[in-house]
């Protein structure tokens, strides 16, 4: 019989089963009426004869908790978490020496009993009524059962009745032992026995067990390896070969002689086995558990956070948690390994994320007009401890293990842009930017109350600045003056509609230093913010999840970016063409001018007071991102001035000396080999991306209809009138190739290099 297979005995067993199934139930039935004359077990084995007839003999299955496994848009995995570690496999997939190892050490008539081994269950009964201790004597059948109970207990009464070391759990086991065998074959039993049991260090389930122990699948093992594990069902600490191997060795022995005596091997093949040194045989593997080994940690916590939080997923906590428990999941993200690789690189060849001056770096990024989440990193490692270790992610909100945010500096400024087109304000009306100014005629919105007066400055010298000329340079006193004549109340709301929030979830307060960016944002809102725009004014819900399906297939419902347009397109498109300028415009020394992509580009600078934080956001047509660097114990505290930052010292950081070179390394990478998408926009009257260029349309003006040099000097004339006094002073010039008046460059006023700080950040 030694080379005789477990799956020939499970196909002999047939027709027998169920009058075997009426043999072992009449034994369990006799043993307890005889067994009340030994000793003063009779009052226990009488009820215990009650609750056998009183049992249901029904037991409910539930699925098998498993592994959980995120994958990136491209359905590589990012990471694997579990309640507990299992993969369930067939059968089939595991070796016949395993099934043999098994039924040898735990169940030597496990192919001929009908879900109750009697002589053991007798010893095992009447050796607990005597002593008080349980004993052995479960089959396999009833080992399956109590795991099955267990596994379905969701109380802790549940829990302790399946556990419980009393006779009334044996009878119960045997009860649905029984009733298991008439619904199930033994091939089923079995595949369902080594699939829920557990083989210590974390690995419930063969298939895991065999990864854990030896790196290979359950069909793969050998004699040796096959014998180990079986050996470990009974203790699995106290087998475990990885910390007793000589213990591991001595069961391992036990179990390849029981082979032996049940005629599965011959004596040879077990002295060969046991002659394998256990630590020859171990090839284990850390089987890690959640986001800490992932290549993107901080975005697979936040997938977690949705999973945990949103009510897509269960209506209560409970539910959400049990889902998770359950298992079996394949959770398709949003993440794209280009986009997040090149990202992760760029802030890590900025600041190392162990840098001793504790700087920090953050980078979202969006698909415009999908709202997935194609990147989301940090220049920290996942941890607790440690210098450059952190969980939390310094991209997200607090609701997402995150941030109340950091101040975002003069990147509101687009909003304010926004504002003005959304009034139909002239973006080439020049206002008068002095070095310092007192602005005192600002409303609250809603009260028609007036505000204290308000003191901002520059670090630049008085100019009159256009739309374009004040972007480019980011002057505060430009828009600050452009607010108090818009309003207070449209710069607030177009950045609620672009998905803009604070990072406490709360809404922004209408004060006059919203353009100049005082409250704290993070850069997955930043991110969602620009994408809108360059979305033409569709926003959409950030999502990090795309599908999910489970162990059977099934697809469950997901998150929806919900997309809708929320603000104007002409107004989106004609503050994309602003901060176009930003990056490809005419204007010399813009604070964005290191940061071409060789493609079509927009995006905004931020310096906070004292480069408290810094930051740069954008787009291209095809991905929008926000980029922050700062110090998470507290920019005040610790600002980015006279600070040495991977061995370069800084005298002041600037959004264009950190932060912009982050966005243009990462964006670089993450869209190579891409197509170079050109803008299609729908601007107002003369707003054309690169600021104005070359390309104009006038739809609402007296130029209307005219083209090439015919509309430039058109358009020429009609602005000498209106800017002739500045022109006349110096202070503007007609620019030849559009047309329109633009700030001289040569006018006697020196225009910062880098872009100022916001002063001050607070009403």
């Amino acid at each position: 019989m030694g080379n005789d297979s477990a799956e020939t005995g499970l196909d002999r067993f047939g027709l027998l089963t169920r009058m075997a199934t009426f043999i072992a139930l009449a034994g369990i039935v006799a043993s307890l009426v005889v067994l009340p004359v030994i000793g003063g077990i009779g009052l226990a084995t009488r009820n215990s004869a009650n609750a056998f007839s009183e049992l249901p003999s029904d037991l409910t299955q539930v699925p098998l908790p498993q592994q959980n496994t995120i994958v990136d848009s491209n359905g590589d995995i990012l990471a694997v978490l579990f309640a507990q570690n299992r993969i369930e496999v067939p059968l089939e997939e595991i070796s016949p020496i395993m099934q043999q190892a098994i039924i040898a050490i735990e169940d030597q008539r496990f192919l001929s009993h009908a879900g109750v081994d009697f002589r053991g269950t007798l010893r095992a009964t009447i050796s607990t009524g005597a002593g008080g201790q349980v004993q052995g004597g479960s089959t396999i059948t009833q080992q399956y059962v109590k795991q099955i109970l267990l596994t379905a207990a969701t109380t802790k009464e549940e829990q302790e009745a399946a556990t419980a070391r009393s006779i009334n759990r044996k009878i119960r086991e045997a009860r649905y032992a029984i009733a298991l065998e008439n619904k199930l074959s033994k091939k089923e039993i079995l595949e369902g026995y080594l699939n829920i049991a557990y083989f210590g260090a974390g690995s419930y389930g063969v298939e895991i067990a065999s990864r854990r122990y030896f790196s290979k699948h359950a069909n793969e093992l050998t004699l040796s390896q096959a014998a180990t594990l079986a050996g470990l069902v009974q203790n699995p600490s106290r087998y475990d070969p990885t910390q007793y191997p000589d213990r591991a060795t001595a069961r391992r022995d036990l179990v390849l002689q029981a082979m032996v005596n049940t005629g599965y091997i011959t004596q040879a093949a077990a002295d060969e086995a046991q002659a394998v040194p256990i630590a020859t045989d171990l090839d284990a593997a850390e089987l890690p558990n959640g986001c800490t080994t992932s290549v993107a940690p901080y975005f697979c916590d936040y997938v977690l956070t949705v999973l945990k939080n949103d009510s897509v997923f269960g209506e209560t906590p409970e539910d959400r948690a049990r889902l998770l428990e359950i298992g079996g999941l394949t959770i398709k993200t949003t993440l794209d390994r280009k986009a997040q690789d090149s990202s992760q690189t760029a802030v890590e060849a900025k600041i190392p994320f162990d840098d001793p001056s504790g700087k920090a770096a953050s980078i979202t990024m969006i698909r415009p007009g999908t709202g997935e989440i194609t990147a989301m990193a940090q220049n920290r490692k996942w941890g607790r401890s440690g210098i450059g270790y952190t969980t939390v992610n310094y991209g997200a909100p607090v609701s997402a293990n995150g941030t109340v945010g950091f101040q975002a500096g003069s990147t509101f400024k687009a909003f304010t842009i926004a504002a003005a087109f959304k009034q139909g304000w002239d973006p080439f009306k020049v206002i008068n930017s002095p070095a310092k100014k007192k602005f005192e005629n600002f409303i609250e919105c809603g009260t028609g109350e007036k505000f204290a007066p308000y003191e901002v400055r520059n670090s630049t010298s008085s100019g009159a600045f256009d739309m374009l000329s004040g972007a480019a340079y980011s002057v505060n006193t430009y828009f600050v003056g452009l607010e108090e004549q818009i309003g207070l109340c449209d710069p607030a709301e177009i950045a609620k509609a672009a998905g803009v929030q604070q990072g406490n979830g709360q809404d922004f307060e209408k004060f006059p230093c919203f353009t100049l960016g005082c409250f704290d944002v993070t850069t997955l809102d930043m991110a969602e913010g620009m994408a809108t725009f360059a979305a033409h004014g569709m926003h959409c819900n950030p999502i990090a999840i795309n599908q999910i399906t489970d162990r059977y297939g099934n697809e469950l419902d997901v998150p929806s970016a919900d997309c809708k347009r929320t603000i104007d397109l002409q107004v989106a498109d004609s503050t994309a063409a602003v901060l176009a300028g930003v990056i490809e415009g005419p204007v010399q020394g813009r604070t964005g001018q290191a940061m071409n992509l060789g493609r079509p580009a927009a995006g905004k600078t931020g310096t906070t007071d004292s480069s408290a934080a810094v930051w740069f956001v954008g787009f291209t047509p095809d991905m929008a991102a926000a980029v922050w660097v700062g110090d998470p114990r507290g920019g005040q505290k610790y600002p980015m001035k006279g600070v040495t930052i991977n061995g370069r010292y800084y005298s002041q950081v600037f959004g264009s000396t950190m932060p912009g070179p982050i966005w243009r390394d990462s964006l670089i990478g993450a869209l190579e080999g891409t197509p170079k998408t050109p803008w299609n926009l729908n601007t107002l009257s003369g707003v054309n991306p690169g600021g104005f260029g070359n390309k104009i349309t006038a739809t609402k003006n007296r130029c209307a209809g005219l083209e090439g040099k015919e509309l430039i000097k058109c358009v020429s004339e009609s602005q000498a009138k209106k800017y002739a006094a500045e022109i006349a002073s110096g202070a503007m010039i007609i620019d030849p190739l559009t047309g329109k008046a633009i700030p001289n460059p040569n006018a006697p006023v020196t225009q910062p290099p880098t872009e100022p700080p916001t002063e001050p950040t607070t009403p």
